[in-house]
C-alpha cells in the first residue's frame, strides 16, 4: 500500500479489505436494529477525512472503533427517542395462534440464550453460523487465534442447545 491513505487507490484497497468485515462485525455486535451500512458509510468518511493523520495499517482498527462507538452514539440517542414515543404493537396476524405463541417462544428463549452468552461468544458464533465465516477468518477479524475462536463457538453452541429446546 501507499504511504497515505489520501491516495485513491489506497483507499479503495481499504475500502475493499474491511467494508464487508466492518458491517458483519458491527451486524452481530449490535443487531440490524439501526442502519449498519450507513455507519459503515460514516466509518469510512471519517477515516477520509483524517487521511492524512492514520497510517494504511492503522486503517482497520480505526475503522473498526469509528463504527463501534458511531453505533453506541445511536443507541444512546434511540435510547432516548424511544422514552419519548409509544410504539402501537400490530394485533393481527393470519397465522395460528398456537403457531405465533411456539414462533414467539423460541425467539424469544433463542434471543435469551444469546443474550446470556458472553459477547466474545456471540459475536464468534453468530459469524460462524449465521455469515458463514470460516474459523480462520473469525481469528483475523477478532485478532486471536483459531483455537480460541473453536472453543468460543463451541460453548456458544453447547450453551444455546441446553436452553432452547429444538435448537439444532
Amino acid at each position: 500500500m501507499s504511504d497515505t491513505i489520501c491516495d485513491k487507490n489506497t483507499f479503495s484497497k481499504i475500502y475493499n479489505s474491511y467494508a464487508k468485515d466492518l458491517h458483519d462485525y458491527l451486524y452481530y455486535k449490535y443487531g440490524n436494529q439501526l442502519d449498519i451500512n450507513d455507519k459503515v458509510q460514516e466509518a469510512f468518511i471519517k477515516l477520509w477525512e483524517n487521511c492524512k493523520d492514520i497510517l494504511p495499517e492503522k486503517a482497520r482498527a480505526f475503522l473498526f472503533r469509528v463504527g463501534k462507538n458511531m453505533m453506541l452514539n445511536e443507541f444512546k440517542h434511540k435510547k432516548v427517542v424511544l422514552k419519548y414515543k409509544e410504539v402501537l404493537p400490530k394485533n393481527y396476524t393470519n397465522e395460528t395462534p398456537e403457531f405465533i405463541m411456539e414462533q414467539e417462544q423460541f425467539y424469544q428463549n433463542y434471543q435469551k440464550a444469546l443474550g446470556n452468552l458472553s459477547e466474545e461468544q456471540r459475536v464468534a458464533f453468530l459469524l460462524n453460523k449465521v455469515e458463514g465465516k470460516r474459523h480462520k477468518e473469525i481469528a483475523e477479524m477478532l485478532n486471536i487465534t483459531t483455537r480460541v475462536v473453536e472453543y468460543r463457538i463451541y460453548s456458544a453452541f453447547k450453551l444455546i442447545k441446553e436452553q432452547v429446546k429444538g435448537f439444532r
